[in-house]
């Protein structure tokens, strides 16, 4: 079984599951075209950020428990690394969320000790019951860089400012400039009323920040048939686009590619917003400085 995943500037209402192809892709991708993923490799591998006082750019995953977010991290890493990778670990069979903790995942370039200037935080799930998963004012303070690494999330209460993971003077490597929502297609239709007032909560709060967000669909060869029997259908399915690694044992060059243009869309995104923290008016006259 592989997870597949999708990206779009924005979020839809997908109501029913797609089982016919249109005729032409509503995308074109150079399938096995080598010499388009070394471009879209290099891009990323010369990838820099402009503001001198940014790190890594920094991009939170987020949405309900189960929905392939540490995956999606991994494919990434995959595909960077030239081999498949499985730091984040992942559960693709529970709906209760695995991932407990607030984790950044950098990814490592060349040799020991250096990363690629940007990075994942991953985060526990969202789940529909109020006492239970990641609460949405946790993701806001991490939003806002308050949360350190390593803080362990409890469903009944928030992150204070006089708990010892609470970070009070964020640096701007340490705020996010790209919010990913991770949701899976094979439940999709079946979120309850709860998660998705959680996940709008979310989605308010980060455009008042003004964080650029995306969101990505997984397991859509689950809903897509035609997809599962070729990724190459992806750009011709209503609304399906992109597939991500996860029982294979070898890197693909279907798959890198979509993953590629995945990850250099999400890197022009944060640039973007990076960049146009000079011009934002702030609280306390810091530029790095953004608050809901």
């Amino acid at each position: 079984m592989h997870f597949s995943y999708f990206i779009l500037v924005g979020f839809v209402n997908l109501c029913e599951i797609c089982h016919q192809l249109l005729v032409n892709n509503w995308r074109n991708i150079p399938w096995g075209d080598k010499e388009e993923i070394k471009k879209n490799l290099q891009f990323v591998m010369d990838y820099q950020p402009h503001n001198a006082e940014l790190q890594h750019l920094r991009v939170l995953l987020y949405g309900p428990a189960g929905s392939g977010k540490s995956s999606f991290i991994n494919s990434v890493d995959s595909v960077l690394q030239g081999r498949m990778a499985g730091r984040a670990l992942a559960d693709a069979t529970s709906h209760e969320s695995y991932t407990k903790e607030y984790r950044t995942y950098k990814i490592q370039k060349g040799g020991p000790k250096t990363y690629y200037p940007f990075a994942f935080s991953d985060i526990m799930g969202l789940e529909k019951e109020t006492n239970r998963g990641v609460g949405v004012e946790d993701i806001k303070l991490a939003m806002m860089g308050h949360v350190k690494d390593g803080y362990k999330f409890n469903p009944h209460s928030t992150l204070s400012k006089d708990d010892k993971e609470y970070n009070k003077t964020p640096a701007l490597h340490d705020r996010v400039h790209v919010l990913v929502c991770v949701v899976s297609a094979s439940t999709l239709n079946i979120l309850s009323a709860e998660s998705m007032k959680k996940m709008r909560d979310v989605r308010l709060a980060a455009s008042d920040m003004g964080i650029p967000q995306l969101a990505i669909l997984t397991k859509i060869d689950e809903a897509c048939p035609e997809v599962k029997t070729d990724i190459r259908n992806v750009y011709k399915s209503k609304y399906l686009k992109q597939q991500n690694y996860h029982s294979e044992i070898d890197t693909d060059d279907d798959i890198d590619i979509l993953i590629l243009s995945a990850l250099r869309q999400i890197i022009n995104f944060g640039e973007d917003f990076v960049s146009n923290l000079d011009f934002r008016p702030t609280c306390c006259g810091i530029k790095s400085c953004f608050t809901v």
